[in-house]
């Protein structure tokens, strides 16, 4: 396959995929993003890292920095209470495991379905899709 192809897939796949590899490991995304500033990528080796990254355990302090990331989209249209609970949701998660992972996602899809972002709703991290080529 041409380099430029190559690259394009890698850049789609990464794009769907960021979040997800940021809410288990700060390290590999970086690690992603800095190797897809290369000339010449493939897109087997970003799926082998976002493999690696979904592998690890849950990290409750890489999901809250997700869900930071995530917020970045709603807050010039959310509203004070939304912000206000959506923030709450995430401490209660982070130190009382009052909610899990899954209900903070339940609540991004809530703020989607107000305020909808095509490139947060293609996220894995957000519907839950799997690439196929990741399972």
């Amino acid at each position: 396959m041409d380099i430029k192809k190559e690259k394009v897939l890698c850049q789609k796949q990464w794009a769907k995929n960021k979040y997800l590899v940021l809410s288990y490991s700060s390290k590999i995304y970086l690690e992603i993003r800095t190797y897809l500033k290369q000339e010449e990528v493939s897109l087997e080796k970003i799926n082998e890292l976002i493999k690696q990254a979904i592998n690890l355990p849950e990290d409750k302090g890489q999901v809250t920095n997700a869900l930071h990331h995530v917020w970045g989209y709603f807050k010039k249209f959310a509203t004070k209470e939304e912000k206000d609970n959506f923030f709450e949701m995430i401490e209660e998660y982070h130190n009382n495991n009052k909610y899990k992972k899954e209900d903070l996602i339940n609540e991004v899809k809530y703020l989607l379905k107000k305020y909808p972002n095509r490139y947060l709703e293609e996220s894995t991290f957000i519907n839950g899709g799997q690439d196929e080529t990741l399972a």
